[in-house]
């Protein structure tokens, strides 16, 4: 019944012309949904283009489920701080999966909907969108008799593809499918780059970027190439570094990385981060802001990617020191991020007066393949001099 209902919705011009607007921006979405609103996937995927939208897609409808998504118990499982808490986890999500610089979207929905049997309290739905710079949520409560679960079902589900239309920012205005008799509820809150840069110090965000690039050839490329660094400042050799390893990479998304937080010191403040990102888009390369300082950390959150490292960094990735003295954790951690695709770009750097590459270090047989070298290259960059900035404290 429910497919053919939303056979039935395809038909309506307004729904497919709305749907193909949400693919026609670069926005792309992860979506967390349990209780209700099961036809809105239908809806977006059904319409051509869906895989420039959709990253993602759960339904954590038991509650065991539930509880692992969200990592803990929920006061309650249907209220708008549980679909707010999901929206920002779809987000976080999204961050991570997402093509690198494209604005991304977290949906949230809990439902308490008609049922086969009938329900002690009111029939209600929570909806949560949440961007980069925007929170909102909206609950309803609906009459009591008038709908069945197809219909209800129905009704959230046209809540929610309206909702990631403005999340999305397209304009419009639409006819409201409530009666007198339901209640609606909703609240935003917006978040200025101070706030966001706060949310990302706090650990709310994993990360944010600023797509300052100019290239725009590699907005498909899911391969990032990334250069950690303090950047203070940022310079040339910065710059030709990651066209160097760009080049060895055969291609990807360049860009840097910075940590708001610094395992020897002090976290940097929102006006010091905003200061040193003002030099990327000078230049107009992408930074991400991360609040990562060890380098193993950095590989879980950009699976699959290429890392441009000194050879002192390199030493430590594999030091059983920085794993509470275990060798064997060592290797389950390095290991899991060989399996995720991620290299890592090693430049020779000078340590206590002696040039050390790659190949001075003993690295395990299982992740040997994982630290490639980068050639010297004089007339092109001066490794040792840029690669100084990424070490010290920012080495692991």
């Amino acid at each position: 019944m429910a497919l053919s209902c939303i056979a039935r919705d395809m038909n309506d011009t307004w729904l497919v012309h709305l749907v193909e607007a949400i693919h026609s921006t670069p926005t792309q979405a992860v979506l967390y949904l349990t209780g209700g609103a099961s036809q809105a996937l239908g809806f977006l995927i059904s319409v051509p283009g869906a895989t420039n939208t959709v990253l993602e897609s759960v339904v954590p409808y038991s509650r065991m489920s539930m509880i692992q998504l969200l990592g803990k118990i929920p006061p309650k499982y249907c209220c708008s701080q549980t679909a707010e808490d999901m929206a920002l986890l779809a987000y976080n999500r999204a961050l991570k999966i997402s093509l690198p610089g494209r604005p991304v979207l977290g949906v949230g929905f809990t439902g308490s909907l008609a049922s086969t049997y009938p329900k002690l309290g009111v029939h209600k739905f929570h909806l949560s969108t949440r961007t980069s710079d925007r929170s909102w949520t909206c609950s309803v409560t609906l009459a009591a008799g008038p709908r069945n679960r197809e219909q209800e079902d129905k009704l959230s589900s046209h809540f929610l593809v309206k909702a990631m239309a403005a999340a999305c920012k397209i304009p419009g205005t639409y006819a409201s499918e409530l009666t007198p008799s339901d209640m609606i509820d909703e609240n935003e809150k917006r978040f200025n780059e101070d706030k966001q840069l706060l949310q990302l110090i706090n650990g709310e965000i994993c990360f944010k970027v600023y797509p300052f690039s100019s290239e725009t050839t590699v907005s498909k490329k899911e391969r990032k190439i990334i250069l950690p660094g303090s950047f203070n400042p940022l310079h040339d050799g910065h710059l030709k570094l990651l066209e160097v390893a760009k080049s060895i990479s055969g291609g990807g998304y360049p860009c840097f990385e910075l940590s708001a937080t610094n395992a020897d010191k002090p976290a940097l403040s929102v006006s010091q981060i905003k200061e040193r990102v003002k030099q990327f888009e000078r230049v107009g390369k992408t930074v991400i802001i991360t609040n990562e300082p060890y380098f193993y950390k950095k590989a879980e959150l950009f699976p699959g990617s290429t890392f441009v490292i000194g050879a002192d960094t390199a030493g430590r990735l594999i030091n059983p020191k920085y794993y509470d003295g275990s060798y064997n954790l060592m290797l389950e951690i390095l290991s899991k991020c060989k399996r995720t695709g991620c290299v890592f770009l090693v430049g020779g750097r000078y340590v206590d007066g002696v040039f050390t590459i790659v190949e001075d270090f003993d690295i395990p047989e299982v992740l040997r393949d994982m630290f490639v070298t980068i050639p010297p290259a004089p007339e092109k960059v001066r490794m040792d001099t840029c690669l100084s900035v990424i070490g010290g404290p920012y080495g692991l």
